[in-house]
């Protein structure tokens, strides 16, 4: 495995306790001086900022450079006993974790050394404030990196928490280019010890690129098993990943959705967590015994060691509502007390009911509160699935998106006769910092994870079986925010955010095959600002290597471009 290098150090990891709230929003009050932070002490604290500090408006600037080099190759891999081709992060799947502190700026060189395959890298959830151009999206932001080439992304840390990188080329994320992300921060709630980042997917014994055909024809094949952290068992192979607890302490574990198709619930048997951020975003800490995870939501929780010391099951279960699995019960891993010899737990899961429903809107409480205004522009769309040639096309307002990846919609922004299509799905937003609501209704019976780049948004509305009526019903009053939420199915989705980042922002699906199946719009915020926060010789000379490379090998294009 090639070791990822960095420079400037690394902070210690942030660490969290548990506390009994359920929920009840411990006030910690504003600091009017610079205080140390500390994790079982003082989990408020940040220097001269604190946890009540709103990140839209301020944020540390720190001037260090947390500077990563990332190598993405073809490999085999026996994740869970059974060999298959994956692509790699400097030689593992997941790759390595990008760790930075609030207000740090990072910097990831990323080398394609892929066989036939371009490449970017999305850092899900970084709202990219003004570096339009680091989002990474193959046919939106870039074009895709060619093989042998290297792309740089350079962006500030403005938020902190959990979150993740992964490929947004095809479906390259599926087979194993992603990685974690810790931007070290204050929290709602003190804890001991930081065990970082819990990634949860489900697992095909054959490439994604192989199944997209049935996938697209007769439906998504079932997933025959799930990862935790890049492992787990299969009939007689595999192995589970194993955490040591220690008796008294508390625990932080940074969950992240990183799945194909599978909305998770994850537990740990006979323990209770206390969720304290959901994606992004500190919230009012809650007490729960199962998490849902949409795919790219992630959540931070505090577990502490207060049982019986032995050996727990820790659970990531597919919901069946809207998936399938086959491995079902079987995705787990092993919480050890570490004055227990380790063997294969005893113990039952918690009671759950399955659906794919995000958790209850009214435990989702944002530390620092936020309401909406009144809506200057308000777009409703409505997504359809029809069938062109026998495949599925996902549409929204009857166009089912497409892009270039030869040329992608913030070059084009540059060129004043550019002219765009239909199924390009464009929103275009011209004015500065006004209220942008977006409703996205469906009458199909299946949810999808919805995500967009650039921004936060607010959830001002969310029901499933519903017809949305008119911004009357809307909560504007500190809703839940976040960067992905449920379209719930036969329902609706109203999300609100104001226009204050300019550049070219794609929003999907994040159910992998439904991103590649055109389930996706993009918005063109500001447009007239955006090139004074754009490079362009370099997103011009990776376009040029991307071109060269594309025509001699006959490169073509076969799904939205995202």
């Amino acid at each position: 495995m090639q070791l990822f290098n960095f420079i400037s150090g690394l902070s210690a990891l942030a660490c969290l306790n548990l506390v009994n709230a359920v929920p009840v929003q411990e006030e910690f009050s504003h600091l009017s001086k610079r205080c140390d932070f500390d994790s079982a002490t003082a989990p408020d604290c940040w220097g001269d900022y604190s946890l009540s500090t709103n990140w839209y408006d301020e944020a540390p600037n720190t001037g260090v450079v947390r500077e990563y080099w990332l190598e993405l190759t073809n490999s085999t891999a026996a994740p869970d006993g059974v060999d298959r081709m994956v692509l790699s992060v400097n030689g593992s799947v997941p790759g390595p974790t990008i760790f930075a502190d609030w207000g740090d700026t990072v910097v990831v060189h990323v080398h394609n050394g892929l066989e036939n395959n371009g490449t970017s890298i999305h850092w899900h959830g970084i709202r990219q404030n003004y570096t339009n151009e680091a989002d990474g999206v193959a046919s939106i932001t870039q074009c895709p990196a060619a093989p042998g080439e290297t792309i740089t992304y350079r962006w500030r840390a403005t938020q902190y928490g959990t979150t993740w990188y992964h490929s947004h080329f095809a479906l390259q994320a599926q087979n194993g280019v992603v990685g974690g992300v810790v931007i070290n921060g204050p929290a709602t709630a003190p804890y001991d010890e930081d065990k970082g980042i819990v990634f949860l997917t489900d697992w095909f014994h054959q490439t994604s690129d192989s199944l997209y055909a049935q996938a697209s024809s007769s439906g998504p094949p079932t997933p025959p098993n799930g990862l935790i952290n890049g492992t787990n068992t299969y009939e007689d192979g595999g192995s589970r990943l194993t955490t040591t607890f220690e008796a008294g302490k508390r625990y932080r574990l940074r969950l992240v959705n990183g799945a194909m198709d599978n909305h998770f619930k994850f537990s740990i048997d006979n323990h209770t967590l206390t969720v304290i951020a959901s994606d992004l975003v500190p919230i009012v800490p809650y007490q729960t015994e199962t998490v849902a995870l949409g795919i790219g939501q992630r959540y931070d929780v505090i577990v502490e060691a207060n049982q019986t010391p032995g050996n727990y099951w820790m659970r990531s279960i597919p919901q069946l509502t809207c998936g399938s699995n086959g491995n079902t019960l079987d995705i787990k891993g092993i919480i050890n007390y570490d004055t227990v010899e380790l063997a294969d737990p005893t113990t039952s899961m918690w009671q759950y009911t399955d659906d794919c429903n995000d958790e209850s809107l009214s435990n989702l409480v944002p530390y620092v509160a936020i309401d909406a205004e009144v809506a200057s522009v308000e777009e409703v769309m409505d997504v359809g699935l029809s069938t062109v040639e026998g495949f599925f096309k996902w549409t929204i307002n009857s166009n089912t998106f497409l892009s270039d990846w030869a040329e992608p919609t913030l070059q084009k922004v540059f060129n004043p006769d550019a002219t765009y299509r239909a199924d390009e799905n464009i929103v275009t937003l011209n004015e500065t910092n006004e209220w942008v609501y977006l409703v996205i209704e469906s009458q199909l019976g299946l949810p999808h994870p919805i995500h967009l780049h650039g921004h936060d948004f607010l959830i001002l509305g969310q029901q499933a079986m519903a017809t949305y009526e008119n911004s009357s019903s809307l909560n504007l009053v500190n809703p839940p925010r976040r960067d992905v939420a449920m379209l719930p199915a036969s329902g609706y989705l109203a999300i609100g955010f104001k226009s204050d980042n300019p550049g070219v922002w794609l929003a999907h699906c994040h159910i992998g095959w439904h991103t590649s199946q055109g389930l996706a719009l993009q918005l063109i915020e500001r447009a007239s600002e955006i090139a004074s926060t754009v490079n362009q010789d370099d997103l011009d000379n990776t376009c040029q290597a991307w071109t060269t490379y594309a025509t001699a090998n006959a490169i073509v294009q076969d799904d939205s471009g995202v």
